[in-house]
């Protein structure tokens, strides 16, 4: 019964494996520099899939949406199709975002925008969205109060406010379901926002890395839980691991070490395939074991850097950011085990069935999932 139930779950998570890159809704990145001349540049990280076919925040994932199809369809455009598509609601788009100085509306024209060629259907394709806008006459407000909005339907974004001449000082804010951002007010002496509000935040961005957003990660810890779930093994493996990913988290994000995505990337394929292969052969954790969980362990810290470079950490708040989000990494992989605890535990005591039941074919179909990861990072 419980081989069923897994067997369920992992095979569930089999075609999110093979689209995971391609339908998984990344938050928009948007920075907002405000100028000397009175201008402010206005760069949109983005989908611009999702944004012509107005799939919502409510769906982390684009199949979910009623859109999928359109969306789809736009995904296999050229940059130049694309850029067509786009120019047909280009002043409908921009006329929903709401940069605003003291509650009114400011006028957005576009810069630039900047579609890459089509390449691998299975990765969703980041575009870059240049816009401009002019701060009002100085005369009308010395400081004035400026929000940003971006609309629930285009999803999630996580936005930067900064002054040209000064860009590590950002205030950052992740925003979800279209809500309005905190004010920024200009002219104004920096001041960073609270301890408990940049732990909140990075926490549950930590979190949403692993559940439900990392299925890579959620694979390996499985891989980690399923050899033994003793209570000293599981220590020993989770606190290597953990150990591991810290180490090299925060060493990439100080830029003390750098690996580019593409080695990373298929490394940490090769390190569920690994694990999951050791499943089916070794029977208990020696220190071999949990040796090689703390070098995949580095691999995988490198993984979480990426991300949270993407996202990017407040100047002033770096450290509570960082801390932080590894906090949220942690919980998240918490969770994972005491669920996977939760479909087995009444199994537990029948360890030659469990084995058979359990470890050696969920074992195996993790590598599978691997495997064809690896294939897919190295050569597509």
């Amino acid at each position: 019964m419980v081989f069923f139930r897994l067997m369920l779950v992992m095979l569930s998570l089999w075609p999110l494996a093979q689209s995971a890159d391609a339908h998984q809704l990344r938050p928009a990145i948007v920075n907002l520099e405000f100028t000397q001349n009175g201008s402010v540049k206005v760069h949109i990280q983005t989908n611009i899939e999702s944004l012509i076919a107005g799939i919502d925040s409510s769906h982390d994932d684009t199949d979910d949406s009623p859109q999928t199809e359109l969306y789809n369809q736009l995904r296999a455009l050229s940059s130049e199709q694309l850029t067509r598509e786009f120019k047909l609601l280009e002043e409908s788009i921009i006329s929903q975002l709401n940069l605003a100085f003291d509650g009114v509306k400011s006028d957005l024209s576009l810069v630039r925008l900047d579609i890459p060629v089509i390449g691998n259907l299975d990765k969703s394709r980041l575009s870059d969205l240049h816009l401009l806008a002019f701060i009002p006459n100085p005369s009308d407000s010395d400081k004035p109060q400026v929000t940003w909005q971006y609309p629930k339907k285009f999803g999630n974004n996580v936005a930067h406010f900064y002054y040209d001449q000064t860009p590590q000082e950002k205030t950052s804010h992740w925003l979800t379901d279209g809500v309005m951002s905190p004010s920024f007010e200009l002219n104004a002496a920096y001041t960073p926002k609270p301890f408990t509000q940049v732990a909140a935040e990075y926490a549950v961005l930590g979190f949403e890395h692993i559940v439900p957003k990392g299925i890579d990660h959620i694979l390996f810890v499985l891989g980690l839980f399923l050899l033994s779930v003793k209570l000293r093994p599981l220590l020993l493996q989770v606190t290597a691991f953990t150990l591991a990913h810290s180490i090299t988290l925060g060493l990439t994000i100080y830029g003390v070490i750098s690996l580019s995505p593409s080695v990373v990337e298929p490394l940490i394929a090769l390190s569920i395939v690994a694990v999951g292969i050791e499943n089916m052969f070794v029977k208990t954790v020696k220190i071999r074991r949990v040796v090689v969980v703390f070098l995949f362990g580095l691999l995988h810290g490198m993984g979480f850097a990426g991300v949270l470079s993407q996202l990017g950490l407040p100047e002033s708040d770096f450290a509570t950011a960082l801390v932080f989000f590894n906090i949220g990494v942690e919980a998240g992989q918490l969770f994972v085990i005491a669920v996977a605890f939760l479909c087995v535990f009444w199994l537990l005591k029948k360890q030659q069935l469990y084995r058979q039941w359990v470890i050696i074919p969920v074992s195996a179909l993790i590598s599978l999932i691997g495997l064809y990861w690896t294939y897919e990072r190295l050569f597509l």
